[in-house]
Order: structure tokens, then sequence, then C-alpha cells
């Protein structure tokens, strides 16, 4: 946890923002896959520790590679421990039952058990939920993803459609509504905790490439220092 979560503040959830293998836990995939997409949302951490630097933030950050256990699955999602990524075998992922069972028990139950009692102990106004994404996908590379960033949402939009337009208008930017993927396939952790509770969230994914440095970090760390203040306004007039 970094800064302190004060209730009707914000919190700003990064399920992938470690590259971290445990000593004993052998993937069987060469170091370099490390500082690619597939193991970590590149620059979320920065720019949450960033966010988190500010009175009424903080930043719950998830501590172990999306290689080991993926916290933005359904636990009975096979990719919560995923074999495959973008075309990286992994075969230390393979596990039998008792394996599966003890790594979710290792990993993905405390890490939800934790985010879920300080959502309970300390009820934000918002739930920013911060991932990056790849400009291309290896097993996709004619199929470029222009969005600077995107907005993702599942069945509750409340702050997607404010923050959306407020996007829009910082110069040059390239928002995607739903892009680069769609928050109503792939919103395991904020319908867990958000909209099975009725806590307003931001889904929020940043093209890596923008904050993969820290200059990019600090100006998008900003431009969210910015927008959420309005997100959280926008909110509360429309209770």
């Amino acid at each position: 946890m970094l800064g302190t979560p004060v209730t009707g503040g914000v919190l700003i959830v990064s399920d992938h923002a470690s590259a971290h293998v445990p000593a004993d836990i052998a993937l069987g995939v060469a170091p370099e896959v490390f500082s690619q997409h597939v193991a970590i949302d590149i620059g979320v951490a920065q720019v949450g520790a960033l966010l988190a630097q500010a009175p009424g933030i903080a930043a719950f950050q998830g501590g172990v590679s999306r290689l080991v256990c993926d916290f933005n699955r359904d636990a009975d999602a096979p990719a919560v421990i995923p074999e495959a990524s973008d075309g990286h075998a992994i075969p230390g992922n393979r596990l039998d039952a008792a394996g599966r069972v003890g790594r979710l028990a290792r990993f993905f139950d405390p890490y939800h058990a934790a985010l879920e009692a300080i959502l309970a102990a300390h009820e934000p106004a918002l739930i920013v939920s911060l991932h990056s994404f790849t400009p291309r996908l290896a097993s996709d590379p004619a199929g470029a993803r222009p969005w600077h960033v995107g907005v993702l949402y599942n069945e509750d939009a409340r702050a997607a459609r404010i923050a959306i337009p407020l996007l829009e208008a910082e110069p040059g930017l390239c928002v995607g509504d739903q892009q680069p993927y769609s928050g109503r396939l792939l919103n395991a952790t904020m319908n867990r905790h958000a909209e099975a509770h009725g806590r307003p969230y931001l889904g929020l994914e940043i093209r890596q490439d923008l904050i993969g440095e820290e200059a990019g970090q600090a100006r998008w760390a900003a431009r969210l220092a910015r927008i959420i203040p309005q997100v959280m306004a926008g909110l509360a007039a429309n209770r």
C-alpha cells in the first residue's frame, strides 16, 4: 500500500504492477520476458506511486507478476495461472489441481482479501483501476493500437461517462471507449470489488510506451491528478 487510504478519497488499484517472481517458482520463461507486457503493466507502479503522494489518494498494487498469478481474472478462469501469453509458453504453470489450488491460496486469495478489507474499512469515493497496454501484440503484429488511453467499464459506466470527454479534451489525446478491449469482457477485479458493491470506479488503460520512462510517468500522473477530482465532482453532482 502506498499512501494512506481515507474514506471518501481515491484508491488506485493496479493488479499488474510488479514483475516479481518468488525464488521458489520456476516459470520456465526467458528473463527478458519479465520486462514485457505479458509479465507486468509497464509504468503503472510509478504512476500510482506519484498519485499516492497527494492527500486523499492511496495506491494498492499487486506484488507478483501476472505470469505467476493474474489477479484481474476470476478464480476459475484458465488464464488466472496462464500457461501461455501472447505467444510465450509458460511451462512452469502447467499445474495439477492441487498445485493450482495452492498457487491461488498463496497469491490470489490474499490479494483480494486485502483489497476488500481496505475498501470496506475506508470506502472511497472513487476506485481507479490502472493498467497499461502494449501498442502492438506479438500475436497480431498488423493490429496497431492507436489509442493513448482507453476507458473500460462493465455495467457501471458512471465514472467512465464523465472521464471520457475530460480525456478527449486533452490536446492530442486519442481516447478509446472500451478500447483496446472491452471491460464487459475483462473486468474481474472491478466486477468483484466495485460493481458488486456499487462502488464507483474508473477503468484506465494507458499505452505503455507513454509511461515507460520517468517523464511520461510524471506527465500522466499530473494529468490524472487533474482529471480524477473532476470525475469525483461529477459523480457527487449526479447522486
